[in-house]
């Protein structure tokens, strides 16, 4: 459980660092992101799978680049759900899923793992 939350506030910080690198890719803040990255998160669990199934010849045709379309198609959704996020355009979109992708994973490899190797803590 610990490590869900982990997860959900690392990605909120992710969300504003594109945000400030970013034109075009608005958060407002970090409370506004921790939403943000709830209903992304939420619509990643729900949809990605069958996305990936269904886009299965582009992603496999591209080596699997596809899917950084998938997950710019998924922040332009949560965009569409959400008033505090705002995306102006797609390729903003999908050079801002392709950040977070990057961001994210760098979170993953660094903190989370760093902190599960650790003798006497569990993030189970």
């Amino acid at each position: 459980m610990l490590r869900l939350l982990l997860q959900w506030v690392l990605s909120a910080l992710s969300l504003l660092a594109v945000s400030k690198l970013l034109p075009g890719f608005h958060v407002r803040d970090f409370e506004n992101a921790l939403v943000i990255a709830a209903v992304y998160g939420i619509l990643h669990v729900l949809l990605y799978r069958v996305l990936v199934f269904v886009a299965f010849i582009p992603v496999f045709l591209t080596f699997g680049l596809f899917i950084l379309v998938i997950n710019a198609f998924l922040l332009w959704l949560t965009d569409a759900f959400l008033d505090q996020f705002k995306i102006d355009n797609f390729p903003i979109a999908l050079i801002g899923a392709t950040l977070l992708t990057i961001l994210n994973g760098l979170w993953r490899w660094r903190v989370l793992w760093d902190v599960s190797m650790r003798p006497g803590i569990a993030l189970s």
